[in-house]
């Protein structure tokens, strides 16, 4: 009689165990269901990235160089070849993170947080996104956003801002193939603003950090229609929606007859507001751009692979009549 009674007093607590694990593996899957997919993590092995300033604004990686231009490459200034690999970004924490996964490639629930010096513009085992810094002047007060992507030379080839698949030329098949292989449907790209000075040195003013989203509509399985990005901090979104920049899918189709160096671009359109910030003429904006490859998306699966080639354009654009956009991080 005495055990009949132990066993009852303790079923009660194993249902409340129970009821507490399964709500514990719900708030785990909002969070991290995207990375239970990858069996082994997807990488961008070769991408392009291009930044363009607009009549009246320049752009150097030096605050105190003397030639200014209106056009980055970011080959340029990158020691190395670079390596994207899956990782995320937490707004409470103001940091990216990568999984960790067990043998068997799941998920093992262990997050390593990233640096910039340790994690960024590497191709090794470290290398995970990458990260350049450079500033925008101007002469006059602009109010600076990015500009749609549009097409130019005929449908030929696209301008402004977009990410998009490199059309890689296969001399067999007398056909170019998707190099991106979906890698530019979860890639992200962040824009950390901070004012400055004329000799670089920052203002008493709380950064900003805007999510540019590309492709947002289109997804790996052929599925069309906006998703969420689930954060790790639990959130709907990776940061706040009035810093979420929102762009239609941007793709490419074969020129009719086919020729190698011919693909014509269909460019998507901004469904959100894309304004960063306003440029005095006493003041430079640092601007820290982060590309990285976001496993929370739900399409960042190792259907992907291992040698996604992926091409990125960031335009600015200027208007000399506008107002700020600046958002401050909370």
């Amino acid at each position: 009689m005495e055990r009949r009674t132990q066993e009852k007093k303790g079923t009660p607590r194993i249902a409340v165990y129970l009821y507490i694990v399964l709500i514990l593996l719900l708030l785990c899957t909002v969070a991290t269901y995207t990375w239970f997919s990858l069996s082994a993590a997807p990488s961008v092995s070769d991408m392009g990235i291009y930044v363009n300033a607009p009549s009246g604004m320049e752009l150097s990686t030096d605050p105190q160089a003397e030639n200014w231009q209106l056009q980055l490459d970011f080959s340029e200034f990158l020691e190395e070849k670079t390596t994207l690999r899956p990782i995320t970004w937490s707004e409470n924490d103001q940091t990216f993170y990568a999984a960790g996964y067990g043998l068997d490639g799941r998920l093992s629930n262990v997050w390593e947080p990233l640096t910039d010096a340790r994690n960024a513009n590497k191709d090794t085992a470290d290398g995970y996104y990458i990260m350049g810094t450079f500033y925008a002047r101007s002469g006059e007060r602009t109010e600076v956003k990015l500009t749609p992507a549009v097409e130019v030379a005929e449908g030929i080839q696209g301008a402004g801002t977009y990410v998009i698949g490199t059309p890689v030329w296969d001399s067999q098949q007398i056909l170019h193939n998707n190099g991106g292989n979906g890698a530019e449907l979860a890639i992200r790209i962040g824009l950390r603003i901070e004012k400055t000075d004329l000799e670089g040195q920052k203002k008493d003013e709380a950064p900003v950090f805007y999510i540019y989203e590309p492709n947002c509509d289109t997804h790996i399985d052929g599925t069309t229609g906006y998703v969420d990005t689930y954060s790790v901090d639990l959130q709907n979104t990776l940061v706040s929606e009035e810093r979420l920049i929102l762009q239609t899918t941007s793709h490419w189709d074969e020129a009719n007859p086919v020729e190698k160096n011919v693909v014509i671009h269909s460019m998507g359109e901004f469904t959100t507001d894309t304004s960063l910030f306003t440029l005095n003429p006493d003041e430079l904006a640092q601007i820290t751009l982060y590309v990285w490859l976001e496993g929370q998306d739900v399409d960042c699966t190792n259907r992907i692979g291992h040698e996604a080639q992926v091409l990125a354009s960031i335009q600015f654009a200027g208007d000399t009549g506008g107002h700020s956009g600046l958002v401050p991080i909370e």
